[in-house]
């Protein structure tokens, strides 16, 4: 059984840097298309980055992209998300997602993901 377990998360001001790591366990990292998805108050969950199984493909959304980056960590069975030049409008739960996707395929709706971590709270004050 796999289990998604996010850490990293807190409270910076704008401008600032958080690393967050996904940590993986029954499966290998590997087996997965990775990503990462936010969730504020009163508003939907959004895909935010994602990395495929295959090829390490990598896409983010337009809010996000040249700021954020994601990345897979075999030797560690682990996915990070750096987020550089953290603004307010950051401010969400961040959650991990795995998808049991084929091949370089990255998908970025919310029930297309089949496990999920139980979030880590980021707040950027101004």
């Amino acid at each position: 059984q796999v289990q998604l377990v996010e850490s990293g998360g807190g409270l910076v001001q704008a401008g600032a840097s958080l690393r967050l790591s996904c940590s993986v366990s029954g499966r290998t990292v590997s087996s997965y298309a990775m990503a990462w998805f936010r969730q504020a108050p009163g508003k939907e969950r959004e895909f935010v980055a994602g990395l495929s199984r295959d090829g390490d493909n990598t896409y983010y959304s337009g809010s996000v992209r040249g700021r954020f980056t994601i990345s897979r960590d075999n030797a560690e069975n682990t996915v990070a998300l750096q987020m550089n030049s953290l603004k307010p409008e950051d401010t969400a739960v961040y959650y991990c997602g795995a998808d049991i996707s084929t091949g370089s395929i990255i998908r970025t709706l919310r029930r297309e993901y089949d496990y999920w971590g139980q979030g880590t709270q980021v707040t950027v004050s101004s």
